[in-house]
């Protein structure tokens, strides 16, 4: 359903991709890991065309994104779900109306039918009652409840998550692994999920995608990748502080940045 082929991405004289591939079934939970940085969320900008990619393609259903006309990219997306990583609520609507909100952008169905929809999908997630609850009255896991219902309330065909369990309690971690899971099963959806969070991936993922270094450096099924003898592999998995992926941006030495070695060399003056 989704193929990001040979793709090559850069921000100013930053590369973020170099030659990544990745591909999500359909049917099958797609999860893609890596260490903060590796453009996880930037993949999702290409797959939603957001952005284009400087080289390769990504593809969705066959249609090469970065090519499509302004109206085929909204038909495209309105054929996805989206669960924003910090939920994304409307903050002056209530439960009810984030939810009912892109039926009534895309849709001209009748107030009882919008009613059902909206009731059907916060029943789904748990929060029928909370229907006539504000944004700042819930909380982190309720809110974000409330926003996998409005990713699901247009029954898409592909559904994206973006670092859907960062600051949850074990409790609502829980709820939303168990819900990516059940949704995947019953409503018969493709889902991507962004996530660094190794074991809840590894208890609903089909396939996951390791991210370093601008490529993919592993992939497979959560059990062949804690198999994986690589070095990054072990690192991400285990939570190791020393390996190929360095903790530190790339900088001048910290001796001669502190010193200003490099400013005296240019005829500057050390601070």
């Amino acid at each position: 359903m989704v193929e990001v082929k040979g793709v090559h991405y850069a921000v100013g004289r930053r590369e973020i991709f170099a030659g990544l591939d990745v591909v999500a079934r359909r049917g099958r939970i797609t999860a893609i890991m890596g260490p903060s940085g590796t453009g996880k969320t930037t993949l999702l900008r290409l797959i939603t065309g957001q952005t284009a990619p400087t080289s390769g393609e990504a593809r969705v259903w066959g249609e090469r994104v970065s090519s499509l006309t302004q109206r085929d990219l909204y038909a495209l997306r309105r054929r996805m779900g989206m669960l924003f990583q910090n939920g994304a609520l409307l903050t002056d609507l209530d439960v009810f109306e984030n939810v009912a909100f892109p039926v009534r952008e895309h849709t001209n169905l009748s107030e009882p039918l919008i009613r059902e929809l909206v009731l059907t999908k916060l029943h789904a997630v748990g929060l029928r009652g909370a229907a006539r609850l504000m944004p700042a009255e819930l909380s982190g896991g309720m809110a974000r409840r409330v926003a996998l219902a409005r990713a699901v309330v247009m029954d898409p065909e592909l559904l994206i998550y973006d670092e859907p369990f960062v600051g949850l309690d074990p409790i609502s971690m829980g709820v939303i692994v168990r819900l990516i899971r059940q949704m995947n099963r019953v409503l018969g959806i493709t889902s991507i999920v962004v996530s660094h969070d190794v074991h809840e991936l590894a208890a609903i993922a089909d396939e996951s995608y390791l991210l370093s270094q601008g490529r993919c450096v592993a992939s497979g099924s959560p059990e062949e990748l804690h198999r994986s003898e690589s070095e990054v592999v072990r690192q991400f998995l285990d939570g190791v502080a020393d390996g190929p992926v360095p903790f530190h941006y790339p900088a001048p030495d910290y001796r001669d940045q502190l010193l200003g070695v490099g400013r005296r060399a240019q005829g500057g003056r050390a601070q």
